[in-house]
């Protein structure tokens, strides 16, 4: 069974960068497709981005494309979301997920993380 850590969230002015970091245990994760959600209060929950196993192929929302940048190391089981020039609006809950393996996308995700919190403020 496949295990899900974040970390690295917290606060942040504007224009500035964070990393965050999702950790898996129970199993290796060089075989599954990770992806990053995101949850504000009282929005819906959106994805982020999506990286395949082996991390060359990525995708990303319109909102965040050219500020964020998901990456993987499967030697240390971990994939992370660089995140730049962050904004108000980035402020969220941010989740990382994977779905099973097998013919299923980011958004089929059913393993999940317990999520890092983001705030972005003056």
């Amino acid at each position: 069974q496949l295990q899900l850590v974040e970390s690295g969230g917290g606060l942040v002015h504007p224009g500035g960068s964070l990393r965050l970091s999702c950790a898996a245990s129970g199993s290796t994760m060089d075989k599954y497709l990770i992806g990053w959600f995101r949850q504000a209060p009282g929005k819906e929950r959106e994805g982020v981005s999506c990286t395949s196993s082996s991390g060359d192929i990525t995708n990303y929302a319109d909102s965040v494309k050219g500020r964020f940048t998901i990456s993987r190391d499967n030697a240390k089981n971990t994939v992370y979301l660089q995140m730049s020039s962050l904004k108000p609006e980035d402020t969220a809950v941010y989740y990382c997920a994977a779905p099973p393996l097998g013919p299923f996308g980011c958004d089929k995700s059913s393993y999940w993380g317990q999520g890092t919190q983001v705030t972005v403020s003056s």
